[in-house]
């Protein structure tokens, strides 16, 4: 060893540790910078914007424990960039970005330190649109500016784009109590309304142009269209949400200032609130969570602000943040991921749906790994292709979707989808089941294990027989055990299951969306489960197949009683779904009846028409589709609804009426709800119109209630829902005050 060797010792963790952080913080600045360029200047984005924030969040993690990494010229202290596309124009006062947060335990933190300085102030909070934010400016009452954020300091003019959107209006007007200030600077966001959007993909798909990811990319893309005429043609609107500059008015407040927007006709959100307490900030965030999907526009989250101007003036900003205000970011619904695979999955109808299998990845609170891409047709207008990074939407429950592929991160090795010609569970040939079809469907209804899995598991949930124990898995192992012959051939013989058929039985997992096996992560191998039975016993070991199985039994025996409805819509019949088989069954009161009835009088029926018609008619024409009705028959199971009489009877009180029911009703469940209803004479439909006799209006009621009161339509409180049943719409009910 040398001398200059032996001088320089062993190299300490800590020296060690500070170049690994400083090598990420370099990495992670130089992608942060990137990405808002994709972002901002290209409107190109290649991650989603959880994506986008877990990078931000981690550099700020490193900051927070390097602070000497820390320039001014790092991503944390910047706001955005601009596109030298358009004429570059300063704002008169700086954008702020705003402190995302991802918990309420973060909300509550922001909210402890700020009352230092606020301390019994009150709290504004708003919706945070998912749209483009953009800066006007007034002088004098006229629009003279319109600008994009850019960089906070310096945006894009978008001027003449921004004249052609009808909400922003081009002149102030003045009203009582608020004259037209000489100078108003205001901030915004241009937004697409969430039923444009949809329009507008729809268009583009069907024109062979990619969709748009999401209504933020739609804004940001009509909005900086070289040629204003272009963004005219798109039904942009805006809503304003701040003020920078001020010349002649000096607002008091946040919820002041709001007043005297709206007063010069400035849109601003209907759905702002001032309230006193956390508490009811937390009580915001959940209506508003809940409310997500039934708004005019897209939501990310909740914006939070201390009401008052002159405390928000005490606690300042950072370089890029106010102190005083804080955006709640609601879990991601949209991500972008890798698509791995396009496999095909055969729905209980028989229709063949692709579904993507991608590189899992975590959405709107779960981890998805399975994606639909609809059918052929929609997979070539997409322009997916296997091995693009791909958006992927999962709204609620609802099944995740693939919206469109991120073409700025192709790489050339992106291969096309080829929809196979045969089956891929039972072989038979694909083919439209009629001429028109988009669909392709596999012919083999009664032997082809995946639709018959697919009935089985519609026919035991809570539209049809409700059979608790009788999950996805147990469907499957029914039809597709490991090592052993299937326990049924058709659902015929599903109330005639003994406990000596349902031993345990091994089984393939399959995904309840898509049908596609699952993969156990740590051997790469098909997930293998035995469904019947319960976990080993804490003391033995011992596992005992019997419990789950008894259970199931037992609620399949249960099953039988169910009404009518539920047995029609539990034969899957196509078409055929929980409103039309409730219309069949009260209007013929027995399954014989309406196998007997011509296509004409079903097609009569209020609900049925004759689509649905013709194809109850289809499928009881088939032999072994009447083979299982005698077989449920034999079991015990109901074919008939018996009309109530003596003290079951109730008087027909709301003859004639339609009912909209909304939120939760106090004792009732919604289904019990609109079976009283339907009891007593009356109509349940699902949306409000100028038609409506009532909406029954329970606990958290939604946007139902709101297009009630705008139509004047009489609005009926929860706690008075049983007075209605039975006193009908007389004025002995009382309705909600507004």
């Amino acid at each position: 060893m040398s001398d200059q060797a032996a001088t320089i010792g062993p190299v300490s963790t800590e020296d060690t540790d500070f170049d690994k952080d400083r090598a990420r913080h370099e990495a992670l600045s130089s992608e942060i910078t990137e990405h808002r360029r994709r972002y901002y200047v290209d409107n190109e984005p290649t991650v989603s914007d959880a994506q986008f924030d877990e990078l931000m969040h981690e550099l700020v993690d490193i900051e927070t424990r390097r602070p000497e990494l820390k320039s001014s010229d790092s991503p944390t202290e910047q706001v955005g960039t601009f596109s030298e596309a358009f004429t570059p124009v300063r704002h008169l006062e700086k954008m702020l970005s705003l402190q995302d947060v991802f918990s309420e335990e973060e909300v509550r933190l922001w909210a402890e330190r700020v009352s230092e300085e606020a301390a019994g102030a009150q709290y504004l909070c708003e919706l945070k649109i998912d749209g483009l934010a953009v800066d006007l400016v007034y002088e004098r009452g006229q629009l003279v500016r319109a600008a994009t954020r850019g960089d906070g300091t310096t945006g894009e003019d978008v001027s003449a784009n921004v004249a052609t959107i009808a909400a922003v209006p081009q002149r102030l007007r003045a009203a009582e109590g608020f004259d037209v200030p000489e100078l108003l600077e205001v901030r915004g966001e241009v937004y697409f309304p969430s039923a444009d959007f949809e329009k507008l993909n729809e268009a583009q798909v069907a024109a062979g142009k990619a969709p748009f990811a999401n209504p933020r990319n739609a804004a940001a893309g009509s909005l900086r269209q070289k040629d204003p005429a272009k963004t005219a043609e798109r039904p942009l609107s805006f809503i304003s949400h701040g003020l920078g500059a001020l010349r002649g008015f000096r607002p008091e407040s946040q919820s002041h200032s709001y007043a005297a927007l709206e007063a010069w006709g400035l849109p601003t959100s209907p759905y702002w609130r001032v309230v006193d307490t956390m508490d009811e900030v937390f009580g915001y965030l959940h209506e508003f969570g809940a409310k997500r999907h039934e708004l005019v526009h897209e939501i990310d989250g909740v914006v939070v602000k201390l009401d008052d101007i002159a405390s928000q003036r005490r606690l300042g900003a950072t370089s890029r943040t106010p102190r005083w205000a804080v955006a709640y970011k609601f879990a991601p619904e949209e991500v972008n991921t890798k698509l791995l695979d396009i496999k095909v999955s055969i729905g209980r109808t028989g229709r063949a749906t692709p579904y993507a299998v991608l590189d899992p990845v975590r959405v709107a609170g779960s981890e998805v790994e399975f994606a639909t891409l609809h059918n052929a047709d929609q997979v070539k207008a997409k322009g997916v292709k296997i091995g693009d990074t791909v958006v992927v939407r999962k709204a609620g429950d609802v099944i995740p979707e693939v919206v469109a592929p991120v073409d700025a991160a192709r790489d050339g090795s992106e291969r096309d989808f080829a929809m196979p010609e045969t089956c891929p569970e039972c072989g038979s040939t694909l083919a439209p089941a009629s001429e028109g079809d988009v669909d392709l469907r596999c012919p083999n209804a009664r032997s082809c294990p995946a639709q018959l899995r697919e009935r089985l598991f519609y026919l035991a949930g809570r539209h049809c027989f409700d059979v608790d124990r009788m999950g996805y898995i147990a469907c499957t192992a029914l039809v597709q055990p490991l090592e052993a012959e299937p326990v049924l051939k058709d659902e015929g013989g599903v109330f005639d299951l003994n406990m000596d058929e349902l031993k345990p039985i091994r089984v393939v997992v399959r995904d309840p969306d898509s049908g596609l096996p699952k993969v156990d992560k740590k051997t790469g191998k098909d997930k293998i489960a035995t469904p019947f039975a319960k976990q080993p016993h804490k003391k033995t070991g011992v596992i005992d197949p019997r419990k789950n199985a008894e259970e199931m039994l037992q609620n399949l025996k249960k099953a039988r009683s169910q009404p009518l409805w539920r047995v029609l819509n539990a034969l899957s019949i196509r078409h055929v779904g929980p409103v039309s088989a409730q219309a069949l069954a009260e209007h013929f009161g027995d399954l014989d009846r309406i196998i007997e009835a011509d296509e004409a009088e079903m097609a009569d029926v209020d609900g049925v028409g004759p689509i649905i018609a013709a194809a109850v008619k289809d499928w009881f024409a088939v032999e072994w589709h009447r083979e299982i009705i005698e077989r449920w028959r034999a079991a015990g199971v109901r074919m008939r609804d018996e009309a109530p009489s003596g003290a079951d009877a109730v008087a027909k009180t709301l003859v004639g009426a339609t009912v909209v029911i909304t939120g939760a009703i106090p004792d009732h469940t919604r289904e019990s709800a609109a079976a009283a209803v339907k009891a007593r004479g009356g109509k349940v439909t699902a949306s409000v119109s100028k038609k409506t006799s009532a909406v029954v209006a329970g606990d958290k009621p939604g946007s139902k209630y709101e297009k009630a009161v705008e139509l004047g339509v009489r609005v009926v409180p929860g706690e008075e829902f049983e007075r209605m049943l039975e006193a009908g719409l007389s004025e002995g009910v009382e309705s909600d005050p507004e």
